[in-house]
Formats: C-alpha cells, sequence, structure tokens
C-alpha cells in the first residue's frame, strides 16, 4: 500500500468528487482513478460508490479514512520525535494556556522555560478551557495548562494548585448595600463565557441546583479577564479566578460578592495527550511546573 495513495484517496473521501480532487492535488482525474483502482486491488474491496453526482465511502472506505489518519499522524509524530532527539531542548512546544490564567503565569513561566532551553521556539495559543481541550485531543496543541475535569480518558493530567472563583461586579454596585442572597442575583444581567466553558456550566448549575434561573448573559467572551472598566462600569456581574481578581490589572475597582454558592473551588494544571509522543522540550516544561507551579501561579 503506497502512503501517496493513502494521501489521494483521503483527499478524495473529504471532497467527495473526483475532479476537485484531481484540481486540488494536481493531478489527472485518470491518475487518480488508477490510484484508487491499486488500493481496491490491495485490499479487495471497493472503497468507494455513486451518491448521485458525488461519490461516497463505502464501509470499508471510512475504515480505511480512519486508519490512514492515524498511520499519517504517526509518521508526523515519528519525524518529530526523529527531529527533537536530534536537537535535545530545542524545537517547537505547543502550549495552550486558559485565558484567565495567562496574565500572571506566562511571563513567569516563559522566561524560566526559555532559560532551561534557550533555543526553543514556544507556540502560544491562549482561549478558553473547551477550546483547549479539543485543540490537545486533534493534535493542535502538545500541552494545555487549564482548569482540570474529572474523567478526561484522552489526557494525561497533573494538578498544580487549588484556586476558586467567585462573582464580581463593580465596587459601586447596588448589592453592596446590604445583605447579598442567591436570589438577589438574578436581578443583574453578567459577562461570562460560552456555555461550554467548565466555569460557565458551573456557574448556571449553582442557580439550577437552588430552583433559580441561570444567568441572563449580555456580554459572551472568551476573556472576561480583560473586561475590568466594562464590569466596573456597568451594573454586570461576571466570574472570575480569585487570582485574577485579587492580582489582575484593572481589577481595584471591582469587589467580590462573597456567597458560598457561587464560590467554586477548582484545581489548575497541566494536560498531555495519553498515548500521543510528547516533545523533549515539552516533557522540561512539565516538569517545571510540576516542581514550581505554585511559584510561578502566586509572582505577578
Amino acid at each position: 500500500m503506497d502512503l501517496r495513495d493513502l494521501k489521494y484517496f483521503a483527499t478524495i473521501a473529504e471532497l467527495g468528487h473526483l475532479g476537485r480532487a484531481a484540481e486540488k492535488l494536481n493531478r489527472s482525474q485518470p491518475a487518480l482513478s488508477k490510484s484508487i483502482q491499486r488500493l481496491e486491488e490491495s485490499l479487495g474491496a471497493r472503497l468507494f460508490k455513486r451518491d448521485g453526482r458525488r461519490i461516497k465511502l463505502t464501509d470499508v472506505g471510512e475504515l480505511l479514512l480512519a486508519r490512514g489518519r492515524q498511520l499519517q499522524m504517526s509518521i508526523a509524530e515519528t519525524e518529530r520525535e526523529i527531529r527533537d532527539f536530534a536537537g535535545g531542548l530545542t524545537g517547537t512546544i505547543r502550549l495552550g494556556c486558559a485565558a484567565s490564567m495567562a496574565e500572571y503565569l506566562l511571563p513567569q513561566l516563559t522566561a524560566a522555560l526559555l532559560e532551561r532551553a534557550p533555543d526553543l521556539l514556544l507556540k502560544l495559543s491562549i482561549a478558553q478551557d473547551d477550546v483547549l481541550r479539543e485543540s490537545l485531543r486533534s493534535d493542535r496543541l502538545d500541552v494545555i495548562i487549564c482548569p482540570l475535569v474529572a474523567d478526561e480518558e484522552h489526557f494525561v493530567s497533573y494538578p498544580v494548585l487549588e484556586d476558586e472563583m467567585v462573582v464580581v461586579a463593580s465596587a459601586e454596585h447596588p448589592l453592596f448595600d446590604g445583605p447579598v442572597e442567591l436570589k438577589d442575583l438574578c436581578q443583574y444581567r453578567w459577562v461570562l463565557g460560552a456555555p461550554t466553558v467548565s466555569a460557565r456550566r458551573w456557574i448556571d448549575n449553582a442557580f439550577i441546583e437552588h430552583q433559580l434561573p441561570v444567568p441572563v448573559v449580555q456580554v459572551e467572551t472568551n476573556t472576561i479577564s480583560m473586561l475590568p472598566r466594562l464590569i466596573a462600569q456597568t451594573r454586570l456581574l461576571s466570574f472570575v479566578a480569585r487570582e485574577i481578581l485579587e492580582h489582575g490589572q484593572g481589577m481595584s475597582r471591582l469587589r467580590e460578592v462573597p456567597l458560598a454558592q457561587t464560590t467554586m473551588l477548582r484545581s489548575i494544571g497541566i494536560s498531555l495527550p495519553a498515548g500521543r509522543y510528547i516533545p523533549p522540550a515539552a516533557n522540561a516544561l512539565v516538569e517545571l511546573l510540576r516542581e514550581n507551579g505554585r511559584r510561578f501561579f502566586r509572582e505577578v
């Protein structure tokens, strides 16, 4: 089985059309037809069937496409592993970090890592935890730093520290005029992350568990830590890490709404893909965080 034939097969399967695949691959249609014929002869089964003007995969074709993707990923990992082995702590780390902690973690962590591996190329991605986990699953990132979730079978994770998420509002918010109950928060709108973000799911569930409506979101964003002025100048509420409230830039005009029902204890850590090649430099990053993670998180 020729790897080039597998590449052509995957492109044809993706586009569902031989002519468009020929254009994309800069090959003639007869050449692609012969490529598919070679694969079918070697496997003894049909890979495509007609579906109107398009072609679609047979069951055997679906299986070959899945196995072909695994093979391509394995080849790419082997090539990268050999380059990394030859280069020691050089190479590239694709690091993802949750937006809520990037500001006060990455400067110290990056400085320590580059001191240990001065020729390293660090590709940083800042996003919410749901986006980071999907990027790690799909091999777009090597390591992520974000709140840990239970029973994530695709990852190997190491906790670094515990922190808390709390509700915040402008220091002049009417909520602080007297005693505050959970139901009082339902009178105001919120700045929150997307519904797939773990902190958003948690705060929604906190209200549901007390038979109250979930927060009404007026601003949905992936950079809540960057919006202190918006919250300070409105009656909007938000849900942020206590570290951000205490140390983040521009947070002095905000104040915690002290309610046990809306204080979320969470574990922050690093996650790597289970069963996949990890570059030496990425392992060095993991060691740094496991040894000094608390200091990196606390230094501001």
